[in-house]
């Protein structure tokens, strides 16, 4: 599978950034028996923050970017976890999205499909998940979009 993982990203025009570090008093993952929790990742490109209130200054199909870049990020995590080696991941278990949201805004479910397509995109049966997808007034330096993921390692 890890030969096929780098291969379907590479061949949607996408590469895992770096893991980023984390912001504040946390890691950026821990992992505790067959599990690897991972940190919330903000929405972050190439060109820096992706910021932004859906409904009011972003469209969902902005936001559905957005939750894609966390995802790139979210697997940057899962392979720094894993030394390198996608042989010990196994499959995501659940995603846990939060939605910058103008009030009265209730389309966070297709804001977060841009993270879940990317899963299932990249790994497969590997990537269906269990998900939750959340309206908040504000997130951490005014991102978008954050998600933290769940994760089985082999």
């Amino acid at each position: 599978m890890a030969h096929d993982i780098d291969s379907r990203l590479r061949a949607m025009g996408l590469t895992l950034p770096d893991a980023p570090a984390p912001a504040a008093n946390y890691v950026p993952f821990v992992i505790s028996g067959g599990l690897l929790h991972v940190s919330g990742q903000i929405s972050q490109g190439p060109d820096g923050l992706i910021t932004g209130r859906l409904g009011e200054t972003m469209s969902i199909e902005q936001g559905a970017a957005a939750a894609q870049a966390c995802a790139l990020s979210l697997l940057a995590q899962v392979r720094a976890a894993c030394g390198g080696d996608w042989a010990r991941f196994s499959r995501v278990v659940k995603l846990t999205g939060f939605v910058n949201s103008a009030p009265g805004f209730t389309d966070q479910p297709k804001v977060v499909n841009g993270a879940s397509d990317l899963m299932v995109a990249a790994l497969g049966e590997a990537g269906r998940h269990a998900r939750s997808a959340v309206g908040v007034t504000a997130l951490p330096l005014g991102v978008a979009v954050e998600i933290e993921g769940l994760f089985e390692l082999a």
